[in-house]
């Protein structure tokens, strides 16, 4: 990758996450001037964390629990405040500094559509359930920034992130390493997904790309089921693909929260390609050709 050269200073709040260090290390290797807040500063009053703030030109929100667990009501608790409240905080702060941040991009989900329709991000057709609701409030938030003339807010949309440190990944491929991997349900919903290299690649071209400005889907440009994705994995990793893992498993295991693994959306990144953006590993065997070489 070309290497940038960009003197503006980064705050990223999220960084201990799978996409934060790969976010991190992206900056760093291009020389950037980076810093992470940990969630002990995301804690302090908001006068005081814009004291820290004071000077960073980009600010990147990617605070936010782990979802695939069972979903307690401690459980969706953390869920909804690790990404509403932290939010709230980083925007109350935001307005407060003297000289605004040039740009502020915050993450959301795919989750917040419903499973049923293509979205692009012109959709309004949103989920009625926990997920969607909390990348509602979550997304509100942010938009609380756009009395700030002078800071462009985007907001991703991600799918699911695939990289060799960390996220569903490697999770993903074990099962099929030991030949007992399988689709899960019916595998016919969808799964959304984006490499890591297109996620640095599409937050680097939002930077840079100073008419860019609103929500962004950040998934790749085709569509793939569990079921199909199954059958590629299954055929890079030459293993038996006749497994599956029954709906009714899923949900003893994750109550509620069985629905990441069981509902998908059908998601296209139509501002992305608009704008010219040209995804790297638009297919899911080209993800897997380089995840697995």
């Amino acid at each position: 990758m070309t290497v940038i050269q960009d003197t503006r200073k980064i705050a990223i709040f999220g960084a201990s996450g799978f996409v934060g260090k790969e976010l991190h290390r992206f900056f760093v290797a291009n020389h950037m001037v980076v810093r992470d807040f940990s969630r002990k500063e995301l804690l302090l009053s908001s006068d005081k964390l814009a004291l820290l703030l004071e000077g960073y030109e980009i600010i990147i929100n990617l605070v936010g629990a782990p979802i695939l667990k069972k979903w307690t009501p401690k459980a969706k608790k953390e869920i909804s405040d690790s990404r509403v409240l932290s939010t709230r905080r980083m925007i109350q702060a935001v307005m407060l500094l003297n000289v605004k941040p040039e740009l502020f991009i915050s993450t959301s989900a795919v989750g917040i559509y419903d499973s049923f329709e293509v979205h692009d991000e012109f959709s309004i057709q949103y989920a009625n359930d926990f997920l969607s609701k909390v990348c509602q409030l979550w997304e509100r938030e942010a938009l609380a920034l756009i009395e700030c003339e002078n800071t462009r807010l985007c907001i991703l949309r991600l799918g699911v992130v695939l990289g060799l440190r960390g996220g569903a990944f490697p999770k993903m491929v074990r099962p099929f390493k030991f030949g007992l991997g399988g689709r899960i349900g019916d595998g016919y919903q969808v799964f959304p997904f984006i490499h890591i290299k297109d996620l640095m690649g599409g937050i680097w071209y939002l930077i840079k790309r100073e008419e860019s400005l609103g929500v962004y889907n950040f998934v790749a440009p085709t569509m793939v089921s569990n079921q199909e994705l199954t059958h590629a994995l299954a055929q890079k990793l030459n293993r038996p693909e006749f497994f599956s893992i029954p709906e009714k498993w899923i949900r003893w295991m994750y109550g509620e929260g069985a629905e990441v693994l069981t509902k998908g959306q059908k998601v296209i990144p139509s501002r992305l390609q608009r704008d010219g953006f040209n995804f790297a590993f638009p297919t899911i065997n080209s993800v897997l050709d380089e995840l697995l070489s």
